[in-house]
C-alpha cells in the first residue's frame, strides 16, 4: 500500500520526494522533527510504503516500540521522477 501525505507548505521550491518502505516486521513510527513550523508523523506497518516530501534537511527518524531504531538523511530517500512513478503506479 502506497500513501502520499502532508505536502510541505514551505519552500516549495526545494523539497524532494522521499520514499520510506518499512522492511521489518514491527510497526514503526516515523518522525521529522528538525525542520521548524512543520511536524511530521507516521506509522508505517511493516512492508508498507509511504511517500512524503521534506526539505533536503530534513532526518527521518524511526522509533521501534519505544526507542530511536534510526535516523535516515532525507536526501538519501530521494525519489528521481521514474522511481517515484514506479511506486505510485503498482
Amino acid at each position: 500500500m502506497t500513501q502520499i501525505l502532508d505536502y510541505l507548505n514551505i519552500d516549495s521550491e526545494r523539497q524532494i520526494l522521499c520514499g520510506y518502505t518499512n522492511h521489518t516486521s514491527q510497526i514503526q513510527i516515523i518522525r521529522i522533527s528538525n525542520i521548524p513550523n512543520w511536524y511530521f508523523e507516521r506509522v508505517v506497518f511493516p512492508e508498507q510504503i509511504l511517500l512524503f516530501e521534506a526539505l533536503p534537511e530534513a532526518e527521518l527518524e524511526i522509533h521501534t516500540s519505544t526507542s530511536l531504531a534510526d535516523k535516515i538523511c532525507c536526501t538519501d530517500l530521494h525519489l528521481d521522477n521514474d522511481l517515484a512513478h514506479s511506486f505510485t503506479s503498482s
